[in-house]
């Protein structure tokens, strides 16, 4: 049972994926396959496929604005943040196409956002496979098209998100004031998780974890102590395992201190994480170890393992409408370094 609110409250979903209704044949552009290209086999319905293997089907919400304006307004949402579906990131493709794809998937989400600035922020992607490229394009994202951030993979091929060689586009995201969305994709062990749909309940929580213990232990929020990260699926199990995290930092910093002595613990509060955790007993132990003000509304919209509802679980609890302000908006202002005034929020939900 929904808690009412006593008052309305801007409702910001950082957690929402978009693509193009339709892009280029990416085989034939490039010359080799693996890209990801829509099939609209119905009306208002498209499947994915990878080199002809289905990936997954799409409804029109995932493509057309006025369809996500509709079904926010029926869910009480005030603006979503646009990132693209992790399996275009595409980091083991030439770093040359997988720019000119990010610029593609760019352009769309900008000109989104060009047509309904009160109703959704940008994310971009970058080539995060080559570094000087991603920083390029970061800069084009924030400076050209007006975006706050970029969303990024847990990891990048075979380097994980403290690899040296990553350690300058931080820098630049921070430099630029821009906000960064580490989302789970490729998940590890996957060939050990055939059945079930293993990779994405298993495999994603995994892969969020060690996104945020490399960025802990490489020290790089430590080095860059302004760069705003934020992790979805509430951190994966990060925070469920901080215990043991904490303890292993403890009892054998030979091995666990080698880049950056301060303990795990002192990053609580230093990031961000969504609040997409499908557990009331989880989004408390969240809130209880980050704050309400790192704590950030996140739906997974469109997508079948989100919220059916954004804002439902945060709407359900017990808690003041202060704390409900700063998981519905506050954090997520923070984070992307927006002013509150810069939606128009009254006008809608109608």
């Amino acid at each position: 049972m929904q808690s009412p609110l006593s008052k309305k409250i801007l409702t910001i979903d950082v957690h929402t994926h978009i693509l193009p209704e339709n892009w280029p044949d990416l085989r034939e552009r490039y010359g080799y396959g693996g890209f990801v290209r829509l099939e609209h086999h119905k009306p208002c319905c498209a499947r994915m496929l990878i080199d002809n293997r289905f990936f997954r089907e799409i409804q029109s919400n995932c493509w057309d604005p006025k369809q996500r304006i509709h079904e926010c307004n029926h869910h009480q949402v005030d603006v979503q943040v646009l990132s693209t579906v992790p399996v275009m990131f595409c980091y083991w493709a030439r770093p040359e196409h997988t720019l000119d794809l990010s610029m593609m998937l760019n352009d769309h989400i900008a000109s989104v956002v060009g047509k309904y600035p009160d109703r959704f922020v940008g994310l971009g992607t970058v080539p995060m496979q080559a570094p000087k490229l991603a920083i390029q394009e970061l800069e084009r994202c924030i400076k050209e098209l007006g975006m706050a951030g970029v969303q990024i993979g847990s990891h990048i091929n075979e380097w994980n998100l403290d690899a040296p060689e990553l350690f300058d586009f931080f820098a630049a995201a921070e430099e630029l004031g821009a906000a960064i969305f580490v989302h789970p994709w490729d998940m590890i062990g996957r060939e050990q998780m055939p059945k079930y749909w293993l990779p994405w309940l298993v495999g994603m929580p995994m892969e969020s974890s060690l996104a945020i213990c490399s960025m802990i232990f490489g020290g790089i929020f430590e080095r860059l102590p302004k760069l705003r990260v934020a992790f979805a699926h509430g951190g994966g199990s990060f925070l469920p395992s901080i215990g043991r995290i904490q303890h292993g930092f403890e009892v054998r910093p030979d091995l666990c201190a080698v880049d950056n002595p301060v303990s795990p613990r002192h990053y609580l509060g230093k990031f961000y994480v969504d609040s997409l955790v499908h557990e009331p007993k989880m989004l408390d132990y969240i809130i209880d170890l980050m704050g309400p003000e790192h704590v950030i509304l996140g739906s997974d919209y469109p997508f079948p393992l989100g919220e059916d509802v954004p804002g439902t679980l945060i709407k359900s609890m017990p808690y003041s409408d202060a704390i409900k302000e700063k998981l519905l908006n506050g954090a997520a202002l923070n984070w992307l370094g927006l002013p509150k005034s810069a939606f128009a929020f009254e006008q809608n939900w109608m």
